[in-house]
């Protein structure tokens, strides 16, 4: 994916288009049921750290939390690695995944984090998997601020690897506005997107 440092500038409806579209679909999907996560990899001291930035990320745009989804037990799942070939010890991988030789291609593409959506009839986000290798660029990334990361990019289907600033706060919160629709296929949806994101970083910045 490319990397997208979100500005002003950017909350354009065609730079938000950008931010949503593959190939010459657009998808702009955000979660429809609380979110109930489950981190695997990580030693005792940096869960609290990592499940701090997504309730902090959630409670901003008003999205819940819950310890069980009635369904699938978890339905944001986090898996963090030293070396791609450690997710062949996942029990199920493929079945979990739908994607056969996944550990493979991602090896290959010598990739530092993938992400996978599940969703409702709806259309509204059902699932997330994440896997994440610290290995290579993540090796020494902050906690905190890989957390937030990591927690920005799970509650919106975004085409691209955006970063945390108060700009994509305010797309965030643009995107879970109520009067919004659970899922969008129309890149028209990013004009709707721009003026509430626009309105909302207005809002931010006035004393």
């Amino acid at each position: 994916m490319t990397q997208t440092d979100l500005t002003p500038e950017a909350l354009t409806p065609d730079a938000i288009a950008r931010l949503f579209t593959r190939g010459d679909s657009y998808l702009c999907a955000r979660w429809g049921r609380p979110v109930a996560p489950v981190i695997f990899g990580l030693a005792d001291e940096s869960l609290a750290i990592f499940r701090g930035a997504l309730q902090a990320v959630l409670n901003d745009i008003r999205q819940p939390m819950t310890d069980t989804d009635p369904e699938m037990g978890a339905n944001m799942m986090l898996f963090f690695v030293r070396d791609w070939a450690d997710l062949d010890h996942v029990p199920d991988l493929e079945k979990l995944t739908g994607q056969p030789g996944l550990v493979a291609r991602l090896a290959a593409a010598q990739a530092d984090q993938y992400r996978i959506f599940r969703f409702d009839q709806d259309g509204a986000i059902r699932a997330c998997l994440t896997f994440v290798n610290m290995s290579g660029a993540l090796h020494d990334a902050h906690p905190g601020a890989l957390a937030e990361v990591l927690a920005v990019r799970s509650v919106l289907t975004f085409a691209q690897d955006v970063l945390p600033s108060p700009e994509l706060a305010a797309l965030l919160r643009a995107a879970y506005d109520p009067v919004m629709p659970a899922a969008a296929h129309d890149p028209s949806h990013a004009l709707r997107l721009s003026a509430r994101a626009l309105r909302e970083n207005s809002r931010r910045k006035t004393p």
